[in-house]
């Protein structure tokens, strides 16, 4: 019968062990992260480099905004400058937020072009780090910066 006990106890600490050593996992994966935890304008900043087509090709930079409605839609607008031809525009676009705070934005132009970006969310929602992810027709490395424009809750938004 000690056999039998030492057996039992043994099994039972060996599944709380895997438990316990298991519960972290799971929790960092999921960090409450929604389409909400992006409601509201962020500023953004953009900067990089255009590699083709070679009509095009030169440094990029970009500031404008993002404006998340929470549902998954985005709207923004930006002054930018392509090998130092400026211009201005605007993006209408939807976004996905996964619970381990990254996500994706999909945003057409008001010049007709689409931009895929890659995000992660930072400083407690307040802020994202995002990677621009086109490569055709236009091949275009480029990373962004963007911060929560006013506070959550504020009249501007």
């Amino acid at each position: 019968m000690k056999r039998s006990t030492i057996a039992k106890t043994f099994t039972l600490a060996t599944i709380a062990a895997l438990g316990i050593g298991l519960a972290p996992t799971a929790k960092a994966a999921d960090k409450g992260c929604s389409t909400v935890t992006l409601r509201g304008t962020f500023s953004r900043h953009d900067t990089g480099t255009v590699l083709a087509p070679p009509a095009a090709a030169g440094p990029f930079a970009l500031v404008g905004t993002f404006t998340f409605d929470g549902n998954g839609n985005v709207t923004g607008a930006a002054t930018s400058s392509q090998n130092g031809n400026i211009g201005q525009g605007t993006q209408t676009g939807t976004y996905t937020v996964n619970s381990d705070c990254t996500g994706t934005i999909i945003v057409q132009g008001s010049g007709g072009h689409s931009s895929h970006y890659s995000f992660v969310i930072d400083d407690n929602g307040n802020g994202f780090q995002y990677i621009c992810t086109d490569s055709n027709p236009i091949s275009i490395v480029y990373t962004g910066v963007a911060r929560r424009q006013f506070p959550v809750g504020d009249w501007r938004q």
